[in-house]
């Protein structure tokens, strides 16, 4: 089995381009997802060329600019830290396509990815079109931004979401599974997890689980760590005192989120 849980390390790719993550599905044992995040200082320049993947550039924190073939848009990214709790801007690059990423400042940015073999538009994702829920009560509340959806038709197989947690609070709960090509019951989507903590020193608990154990991991899961989801339920506690955030990507063969809630704890969704 694949380890769930990935440290962040620093691997300078350029003088000014640090990689803190990258999980690729020949290395991590997944089909549909590959994602890479990176911290720019000033004069940073990141260029990749996408074969048979499609790519959403997320403007974590500080400002880039994204240049994609004779497009380029400037000054991109809305918040100095993700606790800023307000939506960012993103990039939508189809495959076959290069893009280049510089900024003049410090920036951080997550790369999502999944494999697609269609050409599609370059689309800015700006701020103000990310999609705000609330979701939950009692002690399972949080804030959803939607990046792209699965509604969302700027990308063929890419699904990218935000979510904050409150102190105390769980989230991606009441355990619901997404791992069966069951429609319109299921779909399969694989998911990661890229999680950051306020206060920094904070943790979160996150348990990957599957109806016959043969899958039951709880890992501690620290600042900056992320969390793969091959299979299973994949429900977050954060303790009191601390807030948790974490960015979804999720694909699969139809981009379509038809979730599956665990029986024995779907009873919290009917409390008054």
């Amino acid at each position: 089995m694949v380890e769930l849980k990935r440290r962040p390390y620093k691997k300078e790719l350029s003088e000014h381009v640090v990689e803190c993550h990258h999980v690729t599905r020949e290395a991590d044992g997944l089909r549909y997802i590959e994602m890479r995040v990176l911290n720019l200082s000033k004069d940073g320049i990141y260029t990749e060329e996408l074969t048979d993947l499609e790519a959403c550039i997320v403007a974590m924190t500080g400002k880039v600019d994204v240049t994609v073939g004779e497009e380029s848009f400037t000054q991109i990214g809305q918040r100095q830290d993700v606790f800023d709790r307000v939506p960012t801007d993103s990039v939508y690059v189809s495959s076959g396509k290069s893009f280049q990423i510089t900024t003049s400042d410090e920036a951080r940015v997550l790369i999502a990815y999944a494999p697609s073999n269609k050409s599609l538009p370059t689309a800015l994702i700006k701020a103000s079109d990310n999609t705000v829920e609330h979701r939950g009560k009692y002690q399972n509340k949080r804030t959803v931004h939607n990046i792209m959806d699965d509604q969302s038709p700027i990308s063929d197989k890419l699904i990218v979401v935000e979510v904050y947690t409150d102190s105390g609070n769980w989230s991606s709960y009441p355990p619901h599974k997404h791992d069966q090509n069951n429609l319109p019951h299921e779909s399969f989507l694989e998911e990661t997890y890229y999680h950051e903590m306020n206060p920094k020193h904070g943790f979160v608990f996150q348990r990957v689980y599957t109806d016959d154990r043969s899958l039951d991991e709880t890992m501690t899961v620290e600042h900056e760590n992320v969390v793969l989801v091959p299979k299973g339920y994949h429900p977050v506690s954060v303790p009191d005192g601390y807030d948790g955030y974490y960015l979804n990507i999720m694909a699969g063969p139809i981009k379509k989120w038809q979730f599956h809630n665990d029986k024995d704890h779907e009873w919290i969704l009917s409390r008054d």
